[in-house]
């Protein structure tokens, strides 16, 4: 029998959302940035952010069921020197919120930062209304506004080091807590093949290939990493890895370096729909830069995501391991 989430138990809670650090990491740095300040639209035990409640009462705000609200408060907080943090579903923070993100965060520059949690259709059985498949495309445009999309605990918790005094706005776009362990606690790298540094703003190569080069984000990591090691295995051909977590700005320098040195070119395997997502974003890129080599797609088509649990939603769009290595297998096979 499953244990039931005790509020008071961080055991628990940790077992269960092993990578929703983000309310311990902002408790630590809270003690050393007296700006920080958290809120959340009645969702701290769904992303952790009860962690920092815990430690700082006096500097957490839960706002209700009112995402507007919260993004318009933390402007005006930040308008006054506080750095605040706002946590809710990304479906809610990006979709419904689109325009105080634009107006009242991102065209006066407020230094807020959007902890968007269970992003792309992680709250599966939710429906629709809670699935954030288009939030990447939607939030892109926005002039001043930074995107990035952490992978593990870890890359989060550098995320978070690493932004805090970034000017403007920062979404951070979360997956359902139980993402695997990419680059370890010490950054070694748990999958094998993964030795990195995470550093916001760059690209970061997991897997060095010859053949083809896989660029994922978030979710898609992980299976991506496998994948690679899989078809290396086998012998089928040469994959290379590519964590694009900083979606905005984009390391185009790097994303051009991988398409030169990438024969079979470049898949990009993300967990958003393949209109506006990264895939968009390579394709300007590669056609700024002049190149016309292959760029192949593996995300959600342009339609609604169905009503499911996420591990069968994952299998059914080929965006788990065995799903990415039968694509990395039918582009090998194509030359």
């Amino acid at each position: 029998m499953e244990a039931k989430l005790d509020p008071a138990s961080w055991s628990l809670r940790t077992a269960r959302n092993p990578s929703f650090v983000a309310g311990s990491v902002l408790s630590d740095m809270a003690s050393a940035d007296e700006r920080i300040v958290v809120l959340t639209a009645d969702l701290e035990y769904s992303n952790g952010t009860h962690d920092f409640r815990e430690v700082w009462p006096e500097r957490f705000f839960n706002v209700g069921i009112a995402e507007h609200n919260m993004m318009t408060v933390a402007a005006g907080m930040a308008a006054v020197g506080l750095v605040p943090y706002v946590s809710t579903f990304a479906s809610f923070a990006a979709l419904v919120c689109a325009e105080q993100i634009r107006t009242d965060l991102a065209y006066p520059g407020m230094k807020v930062r959007i902890l968007a949690h269970h992003s792309g259709f992680s709250l599966g059985y939710y429906g629709t209304s809670h699935h954030a498949t288009e939030d990447v495309g939607m939030l892109r445009p926005i002039a001043g506004l930074s995107i990035v999309a952490p992978c593990d605990a870890s890359s989060l918790d550098q995320c978070l080091r690493q932004t805090v005094d970034i000017d403007g706005p920062v979404y951070i776009r979360i997956g359902r807590g139980r993402d695997a362990d990419v680059y370890g606690a010490d950054g070694a790298g748990a999958i094998a093949g993964a030795a990195a540094a995470w550093r916001f703003g760059s690209i970061t190569r997991l897997r060095a290939g010859t053949d083809l080069t896989v660029l994922a984000y978030g979710a898609t990591v992980a299976p991506t990493l496998e994948a690679a090691i899989e078809a290396s295995r086998t012998g089928r051909v040469s994959v290379g890895v590519a964590d694009v977590h900083t979606l905005k700005p984009l390391d185009t320098e790097a994303i051009v370096a991988l398409a030169r040195s990438s024969p079979l070119g470049l898949l990009v395997a993300e967990e958003h729909n393949i209109v506006g997502g990264l895939g968009s974003a390579v394709a300007d890129c590669l056609m700024t830069a002049g190149l016309g080599g292959p760029l192949h797609r593996l995300g959600v088509p342009d339609e609604y995501v169905p009503v499911g649990p996420p591990t069968h939603l994952y299998r059914h769009y080929a965006l788990d391991s065995e799903g990415i290595s039968a694509e990395i297998a039918r582009i090998a096979a194509r030359g």
